[in-house]
């Protein structure tokens, strides 16, 4: 594995290699993999879980990381192959991560789409840029797509429910009063789809999800002789396993209308439609009361907590795969 930048670039057998070394990094947290190793993270948009959960697994191993914010800790980035530089960008990302790969031994990219053209933006070009420009590995921290918090959400899902093939996970669109990334829900449906769960989406007319990820995680379920259900209503029925987030319409990409968004403030996921015997979680943060009840969120079967904390050891996992000393 010489990346970790999408779910669907991987096979699931080494999906569940990682997967295994995470459970093994939760039950003994501290060691020396990355010894004398350097992460240098690069965070375009903001961060709580993901910066912080990389900082300790580098820490934690040994190593340590550095993560810097262009145009605000370090210089703005031009991002265009052969652009003339005459804009605010004092340097282009060609250039920074030629210098980066110098000092590092991986690099990570947070870098959200900025909701003027998919099409444009579903390309990622940033990321496929910077693996382009690099030496070294580069790890997705979540652009259009976000696999670190995919496989923490696996993890969860295997300790709570076992083997996952044939249990029934639904990803339920709620809402938010602004548009959102896809990238948790697109990477979400993908490793559910890979490792044999029955899916269902439910979101609201006009939220459909891209469909080059609806077709993969369809063709994922057929390989599996898994179901695959897109629906517009909030059916929850039967699910073992919850999953809310809140996306923008790509339909509405680039042209924003709050005016239709909220006519679906009743997507919510609440006391009266999740059912009893299901978990729930999300990838944090979330809007209490308005993506999920307190209810609902504070509950004995919700695992918000657990997948935030899996996120610590699957990246260890990711890391050490990538970096770390070879035994």
């Amino acid at each position: 594995m010489k990346h970790f930048t999408a779910i669907e670039n991987h096979t699931k057998q080494e999906l569940e290699k990682l997967l295994e070394l995470a459970k093994s990094f939760k039950a003994k947290p501290f060691g020396s993999q990355l010894k004398q190793k350097t992460l240098i993270s690069i965070f375009m948009n903001p961060s709580t879980r993901t910066k912080t959960s990389f900082d300790l697994a580098m820490h934690q191993l040994g190593g340590h990381n550095i993560s810097i914010e262009p145009g605000k800790s370090s210089w703005g980035l031009e991002i265009e192959e052969g652009a003339i530089m005459d804009k605010d960008a004092e340097e282009h990302l060609k250039d920074a991560t030629k210098v980066l790969c110098k000092y590092g031994d991986a690099l990570a990219l947070r870098c959200f789409p900025k909701f003027k053209d998919w099409n444009e933006e579903k390309k990622d070009k940033i990321l496929k840029n910077m693996v382009k420009w690099s030496d070294k590995p580069v790890i997705n921290m979540e652009t259009i797509s976000h696999p670190c918090q995919a496989l923490a959400m696996m993890q969860t899902i295997i300790e709570k429910l076992g083997d996952p093939k044939g249990k029934k996970f639904v990803l339920t669109w709620a809402y938010h009063p602004k548009p959102l990334n896809t990238a948790v829900a697109n990477s979400a449906a993908m490793i559910a789809s890979m490792f044999g769960m029955d899916i269902t989406i439910a979101n609201p007319e006009g939220y459909d999800l891209d469909p080059d990820y609806i077709k993969q995680s369809k063709n994922n379920c057929k390989k599996n002789n898994a179901n695959f259900k897109q629906t517009h209503t909030q059916d929850l029925k039967d699910a073992d396993f919850v999953y809310a987030k809140s996306w923008g319409s790509l339909e509405q990409y680039g042209n924003y209308n709050k005016t239709i968004q909220d006519k679906h403030k009743n997507w919510i996921v609440n006391k009266e439609n999740m059912p009893k015997q299901a978990y729930f979680s999300h990838c944090l943060p979330v809007r209490r009361n308005m993506i999920v009840t307190d209810q609902v969120i504070d509950s004995k079967n919700s695992l918000v907590y657990e997948e935030a904390e899996n996120r610590l050891h699957v990246q260890k996992a990711i890391l050490k795969t990538l970096i770390g000393e070879k035994e």
